[in-house]
Order: C-alpha cells, then sequence, then structure tokens
C-alpha cells in the first residue's frame, strides 16, 4: 500500500510526520526550513522515525499525548495494545494530518467517497476528528485533500464511516485482486 509522509513548515522549523525514506529527502525538509521534530502518529509507522530523527538532530515524539511549543494541536484516535495513534490538528493552517485513521487510497474508501475511514475504525469512527472542518487533509495513505470541499467529505466519511460498511465489504474483493 502506497505510503506517505509530510513535513510541516511554521515560523522557520519543520516538523516531520511519520517519515518514508527517499532520495532527496533530507534536503528537502532542510529546504522548508530548521528540523524541529520527527512525530510517529501511529504505533506501526516506526518506519524510519528514529533513524531520521537522529540524521536531523531533532526528537522523536512516538505517538504524542501532546506537542508543547508547537502550533498543534495532538487528537486521541485510538490507544490500546494494539493499535496507538493519534491525529494532528494545526488551527491557524485548519489543517487534519492523519497516519491510518482517514486515507484516500481505495483500501479506505467505500465506493466514489473521496476520503474513508481504516476499515477497522468503520464500526467506531474516532470521535476527536468531528467537527473540525479541515481545509487540508492529510492522510498516511494516498494524496492528501485540499480546499473548500475538503470539510465535507472528512465529515461524511466520519459520519457514515459504520453505515457505509457493506459497501466498503462488497468492494473489497476488487481490492484483493489489484494487489
Amino acid at each position: 500500500m502506497r505510503r506517505t509522509s509530510h513535513a510541516l513548515a511554521a515560523r522557520g522549523r519543520v516538523w516531520v510526520l511519520d517519515p518514508i525514506e527517499g532520495e532527496g529527502v533530507e534536503d528537502r525538509i532542510r529546504a522548508l526550513g530548521d528540523p524541529a521534530g520527527v512525530i510517529q502518529l501511529l504505533d506501526r509507522h516506526e518506519r524510519a522515525c528514529a533513524a531520521f530523527a537522529e540524521r536531523l538532530r531533532v526528537p522523536l515524539h512516538t505517538v504524542p499525548l501532546s506537542l508543547p511549543g508547537t502550533p498543534f494541536v495532538v487528537l486521541p484516535v485510538l490507544r490500546n495494545r494494539l493499535w496507538a495513534e493519534v491525529a494532528l490538528w494545526w488551527p491557524e493552517r485548519r489543517l487534519l494530518a492523519c497516519a491510518d485513521a482517514l486515507g484516500t487510497l481505495p483500501f479506505f474508501r467505500a465506493g466514489d467517497e473521496p476520503v474513508g475511514l481504516h476499515p477497522l475504525l468503520r464500526v467506531r469512527p474516532p470521535t476527536s476528528l468531528r467537527g473540525l472542518q479541515p481545509e487540508h487533509l492529510l492522510v498516511g495513505h494516498g494524496d492528501g485533500l485540499h480546499g473548500s470541499a475538503t470539510a465535507r467529505a472528512t465529515e461524511e466519511a466520519l459520519r457514515t464511516g459504520r453505515r457505509r460498511l457493506p459497501r466498503w465489504l462488497a468492494g473489497a474483493p476488487r481490492l484483493l485482486r489489484t494487489r
């Protein structure tokens, strides 16, 4: 499944979310400003988080409860022995960043949804992500959504996740064939 990572820049400082190794990634991060931290939003997204933090010489925040000194609000998605995930809300930019709770790849979407819930979260969608009205949605799997339709698409995915589970299940065989 295609993975995505993000770098968020504010006031000359850059926070890297669930980084993925790739040619020139560190140069691109440094071009945005001074690296300030690596934030691991999902326990399973270890990927290269520690290595990036070490190379960038910044702290690694693993599924943090809060991030003092940053412009971000940490939102709990799920925390149990099998799954620990948080999302970031950047109110000033109306930006929501999620690891696995929401995604835009076909695996996440039911039918023609532009964004969908992780299949295992459809029965009990995370309430902490409701009502935010993001203008930008960054996800760990797929392309982000940007613009005025983002808030509506995000809220719709959270509100109808359970109801659309049968539609997602009906499309699951197609997902398996295309792997």
